[in-house]
């Protein structure tokens, strides 16, 4: 046990280090409860790294939120996914805070937001940014009431700190944010990749899971593999904290061989124009396939993330004959528990030939030049640099299903995919969209262009696309009253809207002709709209709303009602 022992101090060592440059006593606690994460900053998202983390609120909406240092409100986000309703506090000590997925504001900050999105007719604000004398914030000032908004999955505060020059994010837990947390790393499952042509693993060549054996206190022994050539590994590995049963991501991993470090990241910092490259980090394909994410201790060329610590050939192990090896893999969470990974590896040259299946379609992409192919009225159109390196790319259409390769090649930038409609007529048109097909029995709208005779679309994503129709209008149901009926007590108008098919583009709401705020939760597909908001003018009142999908079909509800 004594390496172990050895590990968890230099652990220790590492993160008092790294905290040093933070102050760690400058910010208090955004929230009056027990601090308990349901996302660690660093965690592995779709497409990107988690950018703060997020507070547990009891399952619950509306408890305070509070500034945790003095500042001024910097700027104040309203949007219907993303962080929902959010606000930034700049502090003089040059960092930022972010505070997301509120429900309400603190009283004057809601005041000017209503007023702007009254103004604008708009529940989405857009970025508001203000001067340090709008909006002054002392350290434990309740600035909102935590929520669910935007693209949050259940109830709680979604917390970054960020350089303010830079806008690079910052690990909260480095600045002295406490969570208990006492449980070492969990790894799943381990994989073995041959990185060079004459690579083998076991006598394969083909990348492939090794079995792994939990023998208690966080250590793990694989089974031993033979090889040749070239090899990498990746894992698959989660982390918990004290009280909280959801699977979070690690902070740091490291990889040694013979005891040397060949591999090492850690999630202390990065910007958000890096964090693209999560998708070069992982497994993709394998991913994209079955849903479970591999970390690589291994770097592609074309990943250009600022986490990695001096790699020795990027991570990749060349394996010689008769030689024998330990690899070490060690997965750290920030509190400094671990858990490691040994696997023994043997050289030895592989008996086997393997020969490179040639490639035989027509559809090369050179990943640094501008490429387009048309197929049966289908055009596809990739920048330079969409993809990170040269590919065969797949590409045929089916029953007007454009196949487009499969989703399980990562993409540095979006393609152009146009359909040539000019076989519809002008009526047939207007009802058509462009639609994924990444879940068959779930087609997903994909914002559509229409210029005459062609519509397009633009995507980050390979897969099945089609032409849909759509000519059914969005269906409204009131929920909180009946037309013409009293609503002397009530405090709120709620609708239910849905669209089966290209789903809900926008909504407009009015009483007595003019235009009111109603709030879309499009979890629960639920407009609501307070009372409060204005004072109404005699007894009977018209409500009227009016909902459109995303090929313009268009449905309304009016209702009198009657609240003095």
């Amino acid at each position: 046990m004594k390496p172990i022992f050895l590990l968890l101090f230099l652990s220790l060592h590492f993160v008092l280090f790294a905290q040093e440059k933070y102050p760690e006593n400058y910010f208090r606690t955004p929230l009056d409860i027990p601090i308990l994460l349901s996302g660690s900053f660093g965690e592995l998202r779709n497409n990107h790294f988690h950018s703060g983390v997020d507070i547990k609120t009891q399952g619950k909406e509306g408890l305070n939120v509070f500034a945790t240092a003095d500042g001024y409100v910097s700027r104040i986000k309203v949007q219907q996914f993303g962080y929902g309703k959010a606000i930034y506090i700049t502090h003089p000590n040059g960092y930022t805070t972010v505070y997301g997925h509120l429900s309400k504001f603190s009283e004057p900050i809601e005041k000017y937001v209503k007023s702007i999105q009254y103004k604008k007719e708009n529940y989405e604000t857009g970025n508001l940014y203000f001067k340090d004398k709008k909006f002054p914030i002392k350290k434990g000032e309740i600035i909102a009431l935590s929520g669910d908004t935007g693209g949050s999955g259940a109830p709680h505060l979604h917390y970054e700190i960020r350089n303010t020059a830079s806008e690079n994010i910052i690990n909260p837990l480095l600045f002295g944010l406490e969570v208990k947390d006492i449980k070492s790393p969990t790894f799943q499952s381990l994989k073995v990749y041959s990185l060079s042509a004459d690579a083998r693993v076991n006598q394969q060549k083909k990348s492939f899971q090794i079995p792994i054996k939990n023998t208690g206190e966080g250590t793990y022994i694989a089974d031993r593999i033979t090889a040749s050539g070239v090899i990498g590994f990746g894992v698959s590995v989660f982390d918990r904290f004290n009280g909280a049963p959801n699977k979070n991501g690690i902070y740091s991993l490291e990889m040694l061989v013979n005891g040397k470090r060949f591999y090492y990241h850690d999630v202390e910092t990065f910007s958000f124009s890096e964090s693209k490259y999560l998708n070069l980090h992982i497994d993709y394909e394998h991913y994209k396939k079955y849903k479970r994410r591999y970390q690589k201790t291994h770097k592609v060329t074309a990943n250009k993330l600022s986490t990695y610590k001096n790699l020795i050939n990027s991570g990749k192990i060349n394996i010689k004959k008769g030689f024998n090896y330990t690899i070490e893999i060690i997965a750290k969470d920030f509190a400094g528990n671990l858990s490691a990974i040994k696997i023994p590896v043997a050289g030895k040259e592989s008996n086997t030939i393997f020969t490179q299946q040639e490639d035989t379609t027509n559809y090369k992409i050179a990943a640094k030049k501008f490429n387009k192919f048309t197929k049966d009225n289908v055009t596809i159109a990739f920048p330079k640099n969409t993809f990170y390196k040269d590919v065969f790319l797949d590409f045929k259409v089916d029953k007007k299903i454009a196949k487009i390769h499969s989703p399980t090649i990562p993409l540095n930038k979006s393609f152009t995919l146009t359909f040539n409609v000019a076989e519809y007529s002008e009526a047939e048109r207007e009802q058509l969209y462009i639609a994924s097909l990444e879940y068959p029995t779930y087609p997903i709208y994909k914002y559509t262009r229409k210029r005459d005779s062609t519509f397009y679309t633009t995507t980050k994503t390979l897969g099945n696309y089609t032409l849909l129709s759509d000519d059914e209008k969005p269906t409204i149901q009131l929920l909180s009253f009946k037309d013409e009926q009293w609503l002397t007590n009530a405090k709120t108008i709620n609708v239910k809207i849905s669209d089966k098919d290209s789903g809900i583009k926008d909504y407009r709401a009015t009483i007595d002709g003019e235009w009111i705020l109603m709030e879309y939760n499009h979890k629960k597909g639920i407009l609501t709209y307070n009372f409060n908001d204005k004072t109404l003018v005699g007894s009977k009142h018209i409500f009227n709303l009016v909902v459109s999908d995303n090929v313009g079909n268009t449905n309304t509800l009016s209702a009198a009602f009657f609240k003095k």
